[in-house]
């Protein structure tokens, strides 16, 4: 039977655990050559070992993914060494920082709004260029129902995962006539380590205790596996280009993307010359 992904080559942005890791694995084993990128290259070996172990085709490149050089350079070598870019996960996210505005440290914040944002559009700006002119690609965001929630306390992680929905919404109109795809998807609940890293976060359970209350809720009730077998399928399922005509729209959890395509489109946003 064949593969999926059979020919794809793939890279994952934060992909040296949790989702991405998750994500980087699934592909694999679909037949994608994976170019994992995170800052910490020992996590990275790692995945790229057990990928390779599986008999799948792997490329550990350690970078900032907010660094404009770093960014080029894990392209060009994802390309070198495996071949062109057919698939973006834009997954490498930060949770913090937690407090409400006017409190919250605003270099904080807007580092944060750099993770969220400029390293989706410094790698969306790496790799385009070449999906264009091979009229194929796609490009999946992992996002957060937080976009949609006022929650108190949480604007830096809110308002970049709204942004990164309107991103992908944008990029997917600019797109849309070279055969690009880009989505933006809810992951689900899945108690990942950045999970674990907010639970124990002094600022987090003073400004956000109830998410804090019910993260330990989840955590007693599910492993780390129960949520990732959801998300990855989801994630492949769009890689694979099941799902292209719901490009440039956020997809929830909650959201059952086969009725998606019976329903009518949404109406389009207006246009200016």
């Amino acid at each position: 039977m064949s593969k999926l992904l059979a020919g794809q080559i793939a890279i994952v942005t934060g992909a040296g655990r949790g989702i991405g890791k998750g994500i980087a694995l699934r592909f694999a084993a679909q037949g994608a050559a994976v170019a994992l990128t995170s800052r910490n290259k020992g996590q990275l070996d790692q995945v790229a070992g057990e990928i390779e172990s599986a008999g799948g085709r792997a490329l550990a490149v350690a970078g900032d993914v907010t660094k404009r050089s770093d960014v080029a350079r894990v392209v060009h070598t994802a390309a070198e060494k495996l071949g062109p870019v057919t698939l973006l996960v834009n997954n490498a996210g930060i949770a913090g920082p937690y407090g409400p505005i006017g409190i919250v440290d605003p270099d904080q914040w807007w580092a944060a709004q750099e993770v969220h944002l400029r390293a989706p559009l410094l790698f969306m700006t790496a790799v385009l260029p070449g999906m264009i002119a091979r009229r194929a690609g796609r490009i999946i965001i992992i996002s957060s129902p937080r976009c949609h929630m006022l929650t108190p306390s949480l604007s830096a992680y809110s308002l970049g995962k709204t942004a990164q929905n309107r991103l992908a919404e944008l990029v997917a109109n600019e797109a849309k006539e070279h055969g690009v795809k880009a989505f933006a998807l809810d992951p689900g609940s899945i108690m990942t380590e950045m999970a674990d890293e907010t639970m124990n976060d002094p600022d987090a359970q003073r400004w956000v205790p109830k998410m804090v209350e019910r993260l330990h809720e989840l955590k007693g009730k599910m492993t780390p596996q129960d949520g990732m077998d959801w998300c990855t399928s989801r994630c492949l399922a769009f890689a694979a280009g099941r799902y292209d005509e719901l490009s440039g729209r956020y997809i929830d959890r909650t959201d059952d993307p086969d009725e998606m395509l019976e329903q009518p489109p949404p109406k389009p946003p207006r246009t200016s010359p």
